[in-house]
């Protein structure tokens, strides 16, 4: 099934229409098209606001985030948005940079001792997750107008996921209860062998500890226990694969949901998981963010339409300042035109830019043939196509 997604006079959403109405519209030119995907028209004339009762639902998400708008005969919107999880890299190159100017012999007056967070606040990767949860949610408000939303919430319990038979005080109890150290708990459960060469303790020859995947992974099952001229060895020669067997699960998403599920409850109503997988298992659906989102939403026998996807980018790449003793400041102060993602034509092609270059005088941009090149901005055409935060694209589109 297709929609046209339709806006009155004063901007405000109306109920779709079908796409033969929406083409005999534009030729009449009582309307006029707003934006290209999703495909929506103004009209240029007042008309009566009826509207039908529509539900939202969400299928919140880490990574992905699945959405469903239904009425009581058919389904109007649906789709499924793709995060962009690179928040928690962006901030670890922030606090290097910082390190980095700190570290230099110019004085820099100190900044936070007298800073302090708002009660409540979220972590930034947190933040930034749910923030576009909300985001999406009010840019299909723009579209349809939406009646009820519901979103599915979670709560996990990470000591129950690893252990299902943990009971009472085993809750206060972590995995190094009654060991002394991190080393203690490591040669109990190796049985005082090394890990890389799987003799036991040498004389002269103490433990070491070893990060098997790097230090960003600290879990005890992401730790070795080796011999110091074990684990000498294994960094001269570049055998850490030797240990590298399976990462320890990450609980990331588990916790996320937990957090957030408080937010979400005082925001929207709710359902639960497993009246969601219920639900869906009554109706024959398969396992799908767009899916349980057509449950969530109360869903089941509508007719259903062509599924969006979604892509969440970021606005801006770091400009970093250079503010070394003798060098000129070099800040910019405000954004240039064009953007990574943003969509140009050159000859009547569209390209897709990538990036900018030489303070915003030459852009550069690739085909769909994956086809790149470096260009001046004076040798652009004057169309162009901003892509923002949120860039929609139809399945149904080759």
């Amino acid at each position: 099934m297709k929609v046209t997604y339709v806006l009155d006079l004063q901007g405000k959403p109306l109920m779709p229409c079908k796409p033969v109405i929406a083409r005999l519209l534009l030729k009449q030119k009582n309307a006029k098209v707003i934006k290209r995907c999703p495909f929506i028209i103004q009209l240029l004339y007042n008309t009566t606001d009826y509207k039908q009762d529509i539900n939202l639902g969400i299928d919140t998400g880490y990574k992905n985030i699945g959405f469903s708008a239904i009425t009581k005969k058919c389904e109007l919107m649906s789709g499924e948005l793709t995060l962009e999880n690179e928040m928690t890299k962006r901030l670890q190159d922030r606090a290097m940079y910082r390190r980095n100017r700190r570290s230099r012999l110019r004085y820099r007056k100190l900044r936070f001792d007298n800073r302090k967070k708002p009660e409540g606040c979220l972590p930034p990767s947190i933040q930034r997750r749910f923030d576009i949860h909300i985001s999406l949610i009010n840019q299909i408000k723009k579209i349809l107008p939406i009646t009820k939303v519901t979103v599915e919430v979670a709560k996990f319990d990470i000591q129950k996921l690893e252990n299902p038979d943990i009971k009472s005080e085993e809750y206060q109890q972590g995995t190094m209860y009654e060991y002394r150290n991190r080393i203690a708990y490591l040669i109990a459960r190796e049985k005082g062998k090394c890990q890389f060469c799987g003799k036991s303790y040498k004389k002269g020859d103490g433990w070491r500890l070893h990060h098997i995947w790097g230090k960003s992974k600290d879990r005890l099952q992401d730790w070795a226990l080796l011999h110091e001229s074990c684990h000498k060895h294994l960094h001269q020669k570049g055998l850490e694969k030797r240990l590298q067997s399976k990462k320890s699960k990450s609980y990331k998403p588990s916790t996320f949901m937990s957090i957030i599920q408080k937010r979400f409850k005082h925001m929207f109503d709710y359902t639960f998981g497993n009246i969601t997988f219920q639900n869906r298992i009554d109706n024959n659906l398969e396992k799908s963010h767009i899916n349980d989102a057509f449950i969530i939403a109360g869903g089941s026998n509508q007719i259903r339409c062509n599924p969006f996807n979604i892509i969440q980018k970021r606005k801006n790449n770091r400009q970093l300042q250079k503010n070394r003793i003798g060098f000129k400041r070099s800040i910019r102060k405000q954004r240039y035109s064009l953007q990574p993602k943003d969509l140009i034509k050159i000859n009547n092609t569209i390209w897709t830019v990538i990036g900018i270059q030489n303070s915003g005088l030459y852009i550069k941009i690739k085909n769909i043939l994956a086809q790149t090149k470096v260009i001046s901005v004076k040798k652009l055409d004057e169309w162009k196509f901003h892509q923002k935060t949120l860039m929609w694209s139809n399945s149904s589109m080759p």
